[in-house]
């Protein structure tokens, strides 16, 4: 499904982003340019459903070693 028409992101590409470790609003603003002139700015404003979306595949770390 399409997040953003503007740009063409979908669900995927955030997921995407999200495994390769951008997790947070700054990261994903920058990481799809959804503050640039081109961009209505709605995404911007919803940036939270990107982060989650993000955020549910980023790789999990695992605790240090004692």
């Amino acid at each position: 499904m399409y997040l953003c028409l503007c740009k063409g992101i979908t669900e995927s590409d955030v997921r995407e982003a999200g495994r390769m470790g951008c997790v947070t609003p700054h990261q994903l603003k920058t990481r799809f340019s959804l503050t640039d002139e081109n961009c209505c700015g709605r995404c911007a404003k919803h940036i939270q459903e990107f982060v989650e979306l993000a955020t549910s595949q980023a790789p999990t770390r695992c605790p240090a070693s004692t």
